[in-house]
């Protein structure tokens, strides 16, 4: 399935699900490659922005911000080809959705006020120097004010 197919239907779908395959397509593309740690992470920061509430009041708002996320960075044409890591992504969103509903002074927090991340081997954004959170995987967590 093209990424442009996705986001079409997740416009139509009920906003739970529609967050839910918004968040699954960034870990995809974005993760796919990371440790289940890495890939939540990364849903961490789009949960964060949300509850932020200055980037949209949905998740795929927040997702499809011009220039923030992988959603609007790579071609519309991509490809979604594999499938195990499709799911693998789509589980690791719903269990981040899930884990972002507990209270905040309870919530289990990986990356704890990251609200950016980058992959340090193929980008060097300017706010990357703020104050580093975590590395997982390829990616650094920045928690940029």
């Amino acid at each position: 399935m093209k990424l442009s197919t996705l986001l079409l239907i997740a416009n139509w779908l009920p906003t739970p699900v529609a967050d839910q395959t918004c968040l699954a397509a960034t870990l995809y593309l974005e993760a796919r490659d990371q440790p289940v740690l890495g890939q939540l992470a990364v849903a961490e920061v789009a949960l964060r922005r949300l509850e932020q509430g200055k980037e949209g009041r949905t998740l795929c708002e927040v997702l499809t911000r011009p220039k923030q996320f992988a959603l609007t960075l790579v071609s519309p044409n991509l490809e979604f080809k594999d499938a195990s890591a499709w799911d693998r992504a789509f589980r690791v969103a719903q269990s981040a959705m899930t884990l972002w509903q507990v209270p905040t002074p309870y919530r289990v927090s990986f990356v704890p006020g990251a609200s950016h991340f980058y992959a340090y081997h193929r980008a060097a954004p300017a706010w990357r120097h703020q104050r580093e959170v975590a590395t997982i995987g390829d990616h650094r967590f920045i928690d940029v004010d």
